[in-house]
């Protein structure tokens, strides 16, 4: 076992170990340790994700869960990479990034041209699925579900800091129809304390990729970005110094609290005023 820093990716899959020892063995921490022969300090930073398992550590802690040589040749082929201060998952596994996003302190995001996905209504998820090409109503459906379901930190006692920055542009994006995006509004005005609008005249970060960056109270920082093709997290350190720059001279553009919520205000009432809007009644 190798002490190294921990990524969001380790701890994930130091989570599923912990998880398959509670579920398939009766075994708690001590006592797995004293079934493996180890000190209970390894079991522990193992499933927390603080240290390297070797390979042999694994295939023992895999048997002891019952586990077979194809589960421990497919655990072991992710594990490679667990430590990896780069690396890329597929779009639709968000395991990791709910677990991130349940671990940190403080989470700072910025969305250029779609509003950020812990703040979307549930209409506007759905219509933003259909509208991005979801092949299937299971698979939009499946995907609203788990995007609902992430938005449940805001229901946790210790709520990480937030501060969304949305760039205007994202405002004018219309997805679904005209009660989609009215609701979608108010819901940005609801948590306008945490909001922060980039008006559309800055136009310069408008070309960056969409970022969050997360801070933990006693992990390294870690910066995100996710395209239709993966989501990548990264914790070098050149990494999240660009992603703090960028927030920095987000933070010295974008409008503060009132002025946000006055703009969104003025989008609720643009949408009211809308000649076009086929409702008789938007109020």
């Amino acid at each position: 076992m190798t002490a190294i820093t921990s990524t969001a990716y380790s701890r994930d899959l130091g989570d599923e170990l912990r998880r398959l020892r509670e579920n398939c063995t009766s075994f708690g921490g001590r006592a797995m340790a004293a079934q493996l022969g180890w000190d209970p300090s390894k079991v522990s930073n193992i499933e927390t994700g603080k240290a390297r398992a070797s390979e042999i550590d694994l295939a023992q802690y895999l048997a002891t869960c019952g586990k077979d040589l194809d589960y421990l040749l497919d655990f072991t082929s992710r594990y490679r990479h667990a430590f990896d201060l780069y690396f890329a998952q597929v779009p639709d596994n968000l395991r990791t990034l709910a677990m991130v996003e349940a671990m940190a302190t403080k989470m700072f995001v910025y969305d250029i041209l779609a509003i950020p996905g812990l703040l979307q209504t549930e209409s506007y998820a759905r219509s933003l699925f259909m509208e991005t090409g979801c092949e299937s109503l299971e698979a939009i459906e499946k995907g609203v579900e788990r995007r609902m379901g992430r938005q449940s930190i805001w229901q946790r006692p210790y709520r990480p800091q937030c501060v969304f920055y949305v760039h205007e542009l994202a405002l004018q994006m219309r997805v679904g129809d005209a009660q989609v995006m009215e609701d979608q509004y108010l819901r940005l005005l609801f948590n306008a304390h945490i909001l922060r609008v980039v008006p559309a005249s800055v136009r310069g970060v408008a070309f960056h990729s969409k970022c969050t960056l997360f801070e933990f109270g006693k992990a390294s920082p870690l910066a995100y970005t996710e395209t239709d093709l993966a989501k990548v997290f990264a914790q070098d350190d050149l990494a999240v110094t660009w992603g703090r720059k960028l927030f920095e001279r987000l933070d010295a553009v974008a409008l503060d609290e009132e002025q946000s919520r006055s703009k969104l205000a003025e989008y609720v009432s643009g949408l009211r005023e809308d000649p076009h809007d086929r409702r008789t009644d938007l109020a």
